[in-house]
């Protein structure tokens, strides 16, 4: 059975081009990785410094294999990005 990850993010003030930027070139990276069957990157219509991002994966573990194998210094590069902690989880039909 398929799992569905939602993950939210929040720019940091006039970050918000460059962060939705960031995480649409991720989707290469996370649909290219072992289990993913989609991903979709969306910005918030009443709100421009929400995000996103839907992945579907054939279970919790290549979700996690995928963020395992992401260059840590890439993603250290972003993180002034972000205006707040990122937050996700997993949901299931």
């Amino acid at each position: 059975m398929s799992i569905t990850r939602i993950n939210e993010f929040q720019a940091a003030e006039g970050k918000a081009e460059e962060l939705f930027t960031f995480l649409k070139s991720l989707m290469s990276y996370i649909s290219s990785s072992d289990g993913c069957q989609s991903c979709e990157v969306l910005q918030s219509k009443d709100n421009d410094h929400m995000f996103v991002v839907i992945e579907k994966w054939d279970n919790e573990s290549s979700h996690q294999q995928s963020i395992e194998n992401y260059p840590k210094e890439e993603m250290a590069a972003v993180m002034p990005l972000f205006g707040a902690p990122p937050k996700g989880s997993f949901y299931h039909a």
